[in-house]
């Protein structure tokens, strides 16, 4: 399965391209992350409406038909590791390729969020854009190495707390 990650921002710090790049690494075998930037629209005044219409059409326009979309929104839905590893080893029986969206700075168009099937919340907190892509290949990567019973998730363990 292809795992796409289509992400507004290009030329971020130094710092959360290593941090994508290596848990997006990990992922070996059927599964492969990979990250295409969006470039920001340039904001004047107030039109951040026009601006976000505007990433969010170069967004929609990178999805590849037949791929199962999800809007990474502070309102959608939370998931535990677990139940994250659990909707992961749906998508891989369904078949589909995943693309997560992740918004610039004001967030995603509206139209993304109506295109995708699924919501997910990283956090009820705002992350920056950048963040985002880091905290979700590491989770991503988490989710899988629990369906691979691969001892990096420690939940549970007495040295997890």
């Amino acid at each position: 399965m292809r795992v796409r990650v289509l992400a507004a921002g290009t030329r971020l710090p130094r710092w959360i391209d290593e941090g994508f790049t290596e848990y997006a690494g990990r992922l070996t075998g059927e599964v492969r992350m990979e990250l295409r930037e969006i470039p920001v629209t340039a904001r004047h005044g107030n039109d951040l409406v026009r601006a976000r219409a505007e990433e969010g059409k170069r967004m929609l326009a990178a999805i590849d038909p037949g791929t199962y979309v999800v809007a990474l929104e502070v309102g959608g839905k939370a998931h535990t590791t677990e139940a994250l590893a659990r909707w992961l080893a749906a998508r891989l029986q369904d078949g589909r390729d995943l693309a997560f969206l992740i918004g610039g700075p004001d967030g995603l168009d509206p139209a993304c969020t109506q295109r995708a099937e699924a919501t997910w919340s990283l956090s009820p907190l705002t992350l920056p854009h950048g963040l985002a892509r880091v905290v979700l290949a590491e989770a991503v990567y988490r989710a899988f190495s629990v369906l691979k019973g691969h001892p990096y998730h420690r939940a549970g363990s007495p040295s997890a707390a």
